[in-house]
């Protein structure tokens, strides 16, 4: 199981966050929070409701995020 979510916001990732890396880091933390690496077929229309929940709540939070001294992937320079 995986110890820890990694940082998605700027300057941790060499570019800004895409749905992927959200869907990735709500699995890692539902996997986590639930102690299932992958549920039973009886939990597992439950543990992907979570997961999307928590992907759309990160997806609203990294949108939302202003990091100061950081231009966002459409400001930067070509």
């Amino acid at each position: 199981m995986c110890r820890s979510i990694k940082t998605l916001r700027p300057p941790s990732l060499p570019h800004d966050a895409t749905g992927e890396d959200f869907h990735a880091a709500a699995l890692q933390y539902v996997r986590k929070v639930s102690g299932f690496r992958a549920p039973a077929a009886h939990n597992q229309e439950v543990f992907d409701r979570a997961v999307a929940a928590i992907e759309a709540a990160t997806a609203e939070l990294m949108a939302g995020l202003e990091v100061r001294g950081v231009p966002r992937e459409t400001e930067k320079a070509p």
